[in-house]
């Protein structure tokens, strides 16, 4: 076999090899991205010119997230705005346009609490599908019925309190179990360490009575 053939052999070998590794990881990229921002894919697929370019674009939101400081609400944190849309819901009985622009307003301050910016409607929807895609189009619902409240209903303005509960709900509770457990595991290490003991389940005192104990040699010149 001449050796330009040979060549040509593993050229092809190597290009078809290329594109079969090409080809599976953009299923691979594909698949974790529909299973992370669910419902979300399939719209940022609709709006783009190809499934490519949703793909680049919820890689970007991905990529952008990782930049930001997100964090869990504090126990105290989680109370105070608890009772803050505890209020908002007294207040719709009697006002109910003003209770959904107040909820709104009290949920825009929950994100930015937990580190989301909130420059912009568009960036905060942005922002929150990568880690809150499944409560995304409540966020929507309720946004545009607060963005149109003057010609809304009583009813379409009761169903805007249900969206917004759903993604304050979603943000309340999101990484409390986190702090919990971060909480729990700081305690007992405190706890260890106020009885003595270090993260091996050792006596630190015991390990202190080893270090400083002096060998014992023989008097009388060793003998």
């Amino acid at each position: 076999m001449p050796t330009w053939l040979i060549v040509l052999i593993v050229v092809v070998a190597v290009a078809v090899l290329g594109a079969v590794i090409w080809l599976v990881t953009q299923e691979m990229q594909r698949k974790r991205l529909q299973k992370r921002f669910g419902p979300e894919y399939d719209r940022t697929v609709a709006e783009k010119d190809s499934p490519r370019a949703a793909q680049r674009e919820l890689a970007e939101r991905e990529r952008r997230h990782k930049e930001l400081d997100i964090r869990p609400l504090s126990a105290s944190a989680r109370e105070r705005y608890a009772q803050q849309w505890a209020r908002v819901q007294e207040k719709f009985v009697d006002q109910p346009s003003a209770a959904v622009t107040e909820a709104d307003h009290v949920l825009v301050a929950l994100m930015a609490e937990r580190g989301y910016p909130t420059e912009g409607y568009e960036q905060q929807l942005s922002d929150l599908s990568v880690r809150h895609a499944k409560t995304l189009e409540h966020y929507r619902a309720a946004h545009a019925t607060q963005h149109e409240r003057s010609g809304a209903s009583t009813e379409d303005l009761r169903d805007a309190m249900v969206h917004y509960r759903t993604v304050f709900e979603d943000l309340l509770t999101d990484g409390a179990d986190e702090e919990r457990h971060d909480r729990g595991h700081h305690e007992q290490d405190h706890h260890e360490r106020r009885n003595g003991h270090d993260h091996n389940g050792h006596d630190r005192a015991d390990t202190e009575r080893q270090a400083t104990a002096q060998p014992r040699t023989e008097s009388n010149g060793g003998r």
